[in-house]
């Protein structure tokens, strides 16, 4: 009896890397950075990483609380989505977010608009 081949690439097999639909868009450093972000698991460091770009966003940018807004609720729902959050402890992350960014806000004379 004759054993049936396997459709598909072998194991191992870089082609769709070197050779697919998104490798015309990325250069060199690119393709090496999507290998270490393939290699994370979870959202830890997507999470860390919006925090501190919402630090940075609040020192150099106080004016843009509309981006800082967006970023904190980028935050909330990618922490939600980690500890798969109730609706109501949604509200209350958001609202102690928002807490936060207008205790940050208010000292350095911004007036923050809250949705």
């Amino acid at each position: 009896m004759t054993e049936k081949k396997k459709r598909g690439a072998p194991k191992g097999n870089q082609n769709a890397r070197t050779h697919g639909f998104y490798s015309q868009v990325l250069d060199e450093a690119e393709k090496l950075q999507l290998d270490e972000a393939r290699a994370v698991e979870g959202i830890d460091e997507e999470i860390a990483i919006l925090r501190v770009k919402l630090l940075t966003l609040i020192n150099e940018h106080p004016d843009r609380i509309d981006l800082q807004m967006v970023a904190a609720s980028t935050i909330a729902r990618l922490v939600r989505t980690k500890f798969n959050i109730s609706a109501g402890q949604k509200k209350s992350l958001k609202d102690a977010i928002t807490k936060a960014l207008t205790e940050i806000a208010v000292p350095l004379g911004i007036k923050a608009f809250i949705q």
